[in-house]
């Protein structure tokens, strides 16, 4: 298990006349201020304007994309709302300012009908000032009007996988709450478009989703990475017994625990983040915080695994990334998202960075 010491950052300015000045005046003793009295004459020509922090999204947590048309965009904030493009990010439009919560944790579009659109809400990067949310919520009209479909006790919904032909079924990793136990945590399963939840995996009342991906040659087949974590005031906890990483291939009826028998790490294991290669579905890599955090790959569809690398920082502060991504046309191209956006042209054994000139931490990548 790894106890993660939390970072605060807390910045406010002002600006006047071109002078940028800290709020600190509050702090001077008073004969100090007195002495420095202006005629407030002299200060008409002068005007204050708060130049932060403002009232902001806050960090990108979901990206969906219609494939058929690259150009209509879905992006989901961490404690912003969800927002929606036309014309490939050029221009942006709110989606769901009307909704309980703003907090976004996972976005999903119905290939086949763009217009069905699934958000589950709550941040799924549990750090000290992450987003909160309260359920899934649907839309039939390309996000002009949501349908709130339960799992309100959540807190954060990480993943939302759908099949790819069938507009009923969906799957849903819910992270849980991070500063106490729940039971609404776990992959739950709808059949009826969400009007209904079967839990279909549940390991414990501290234990939530990770990641979930489905193969995409087989909509039958997920795997699950299942996380033990706990936020409390000054720590966090990340990893535990109830860490795993699980497969199915019946939609969700049984599944399997993958195990360092296997070829995972030993020891208890983190948070880990999974991917599957479009092209060669036989292809699953996954990044595993443990005692010696590793990314690992499987090229037999998930039956057994090698260690791919176990360089220091290749699983950089995973309980607050972990997210790693394979190019859909090529099986040896990876995409490893923490504080630099990292990428590998040899399956992982090596990685570097790009993006310069972006903002640091990215969380989120279609």
């Amino acid at each position: 298990m790894t106890r993660w010491a939390p970072s605060l950052h807390l910045h406010v300015l002002f600006r006047l006349s071109g002078v940028v000045i800290p709020l600190v005046c509050s702090l001077l003793p008073t004969s100090f201020a007195q002495a420095q009295e202006v005629e407030p004459g002299a200060l008409d020509g002068m005007r204050a304007r708060s130049i932060g922090p403002a009232g902001m999204s806050g960090r990108i947590a979901a990206i969906a994309a219609v494939e058929a048309d690259p150009n209509l965009i879905f992006v989901g904030a961490a404690t912003g709302g969800l927002w929606k493009s036309r014309n490939g990010g050029q221009t942006w439009e709110s989606l769901f300012d009307e909704q309980r919560v703003l907090g976004i944790g996972a976005v999903a579009v119905f290939q086949p009908n763009p217009d069905i659109v699934w958000v589950g809400t709550g941040e799924g990067n549990p750090r000290n000032s992450a987003g909160v949310g309260a359920g899934v919520y649907k839309s039939l009209d390309g996000g002009r009007s949501w349908t709130f479909l339960g799992l309100e006790s959540s807190e954060r919904i990480h993943r939302i996988v759908l099949h790819p032909s069938n507009p009923d079924i969906a799957y849903l990793g819910a992270m849980g709450p991070a500063w106490s136990d729940g039971e609404e945590r776990g992959v739950f399963k709808t059949e009826d478009g969400g009007e209904s939840w079967e839990r279909i995996l549940f390991v414990d009342e501290r234990t939530g989703v990770a990641d979930l991906v489905m193969d995409p040659s087989n909509p039958d087949k997920l795997f699950a990475a299942m996380w033990e974590f706990r936020r409390s005031p000054w720590f966090f906890e990340s990893g535990g017994p109830g860490s795993g990483l699980y497969l199915t291939r019946d939609g969700g009826g049984s599944w399997s625990r993958v195990t360092e028998e296997d070829g995972l790490p030993e020891g208890e294991l983190g948070r880990m983040g999974l991917t599957i290669a479009r092209n060669d579905p036989d292809v699953v890599y996954v990044l595993v915080e443990a005692r010696q955090s590793a990314l690992v790959r499987s090229q037999d569809g998930g039956r057994s695994w090698q260690t791919v690398n176990v360089e220091a920082g290749v699983a950089n502060r995973p309980f607050y990334y972990a997210d790693i991504f394979v190019d859909p046309e090529n099986e040896l191209r990876l995409f490893n998202l923490n504080s630099r956006l990292m990428r590998s042209e040899d399956g992982g054994v090596s990685f570097e960075a790009i993006g310069d000139g972006v903002h640091s931490d990215f969380h989120a990548l279609w």
